[in-house]
């Protein structure tokens, strides 16, 4: 188990919490733990409870949609750097895609209802939240409605 005071700091390293200060990284260093997920792992299900916010540090992972009788489709590949999971903080709190493990993946956790919970004390810390992860949102579902249109196209036209 890492010490709060490392999770303070691989908080502060991750490229998300850029310009965060020092007292909202001690405080959010309470809700964070470390996670590794095996290549081939599915740690997240859509439906499922979005008790959690995830910092990427190394690794790739894939945010897949499942499609009856076909493979999950690849919505977007995500890597060291990235965020993943912005459900937390939208109700009912739900994730929208499965998560897979491409290989071996290291982030760090938030728990979910600990961030909702300090971003409802203190609302500049959710104000700041909002700001960061709403670009990451409006990405997000760009990626999807690019990936459906790429999907959905019509074929070449047939040569007469």
């Amino acid at each position: 188990m890492v010490a709060i005071a490392g999770l303070e700091r691989l908080l502060q390293e991750h490229p998300f919490f850029e310009g965060f200060g020092q007292p909202a990284l001690d405080l959010l260093a309470g809700c964070a733990a470390n996670e590794r997920f095996e290549a081939g792992q599915v740690f997240q299900r859509e439906g499922d409870p979005a008790d959690k916010f995830y910092l990427i540090r190394h690794g790739t992972v894939a945010q897949e949609i499942r499609v009856p009788g076909r493979d999950p489709l690849v919505v977007e590949t995500l890597g060291e750097g990235d965020i993943l999971g912005w459900s937390w903080i939208v109700p009912p709190y739900r994730w929208t895609f499965d998560c897979r493990a491409i290989d071996l993946v290291r982030a760090l956790s938030l728990d979910a209802k600990c961030l909702r919970g300090k971003c409802e004390e203190d609302h500049s810390l959710g104000y700041e939240f909002y700001q960061r992860v709403v670009p990451v949102i409006a990405r997000r579902l760009w990626a999807v409605r690019m990936r459906l249109i790429d999907m959905y196209a019509p074929g070449p036209k047939a040569k007469l």
